[in-house]
């Protein structure tokens, strides 16, 4: 369980690591960093700087599912040592990418990055199932 638990670790802090990217962004664009309403400015940005506002977003709805398959696969008593820890992995890596490739541009890699982070999280969803 404790690889799950790292990976989950980990995708808590992406959406946090996603807007300390966005900072530079927003002093380009604004000069100074909005704390009194954060989320409209982050709507504004354009540009890459949109871009990482995307990417903190999607990070947001992917951990939600990632956190539900993780909690069905806990509570149907799925193996954590076999591959429900390889999906996780998994995930991470394609999360990462996602993100990067989100940032970047690179619209192809950002959306395999994308589904391969869905299709983890549902392929722990369905060995929960299956349990």
């Amino acid at each position: 369980m404790t690889t799950q638990l790292v990976c989950l670790l980990i995708g808590i802090f992406l959406p946090y690591l996603w807007a300390g990217v966005s900072v530079p962004f927003r002093m380009r664009q604004f000069g100074n960093m909005d704390y009194k309403h954060p989320r409209v400015q982050g709507e504004q940005l354009v540009d890459q700087g949109a871009r990482v506002w995307g990417a903190q977003s999607n990070a947001w709805e992917a951990l939600v599912v990632f956190g539900i398959a993780n909690g069905a696969a806990y509570m149907t008593g799925v193996d954590p040592a076999g591959n429900w820890a390889i999906a996780a992995m998994v995930w991470i890596v394609a999360r990462l990418g996602h993100g990067v490739f989100y940032i970047m541009g690179v619209s192809a890699l950002r959306v395999l990055s994308f589904v391969t982070g869905m299709a983890m999280s549902i392929w722990i969803l369905l060995m929960a199932l299956w349990a």
